[in-house]
């Protein structure tokens, strides 16, 4: 004999019913995850952000360390020295970032 309740109801309230399940579905199974990955995002946004600055302002103390404590070294022609020396530090700094970014951890042969 089938349940009275389920009898009870009429196909406007199991459709209600089959919506709401779905949305719930919906916001268990994308929202939670969603927010990981916004968590994953910002923490990788921030933590570039931070390492740019830092390196930028670790250049510019390697500049000043090469223009004020080298004494004579890089006067006259070779004022453009230290520049070039750091600009060279910071372009391989940043081979060394790009290099280790796009390896594959898995190669296979």
């Amino acid at each position: 004999m089938p349940d009275t309740d389920q009898q009870a109801k009429s196909l406007p309230t199991l459709i209600g019913e089959l919506w709401q399940l779905v949305v719930e579905y919906f916001k268990q199974e994308t929202v939670g995850r969603l927010r990981g990955l916004l968590r994953y995002i910002g923490f990788g946004v921030a933590g570039s952000l931070l390492l740019s600055v830092g390196l930028l302002l670790l250049i510019v103390a390697g500049l000043r360390a090469l223009q004020t404590e080298t004494g004579t070294t890089f006067s006259g022609d070779w004022t453009w020295a230290p520049y070039g020396i750091c600009l060279g530090g910071a372009v391989l700094v940043i081979g060394l970032a790009v290099t280790m970014a796009t390896r594959t951890k898995g190669r296979s042969r």
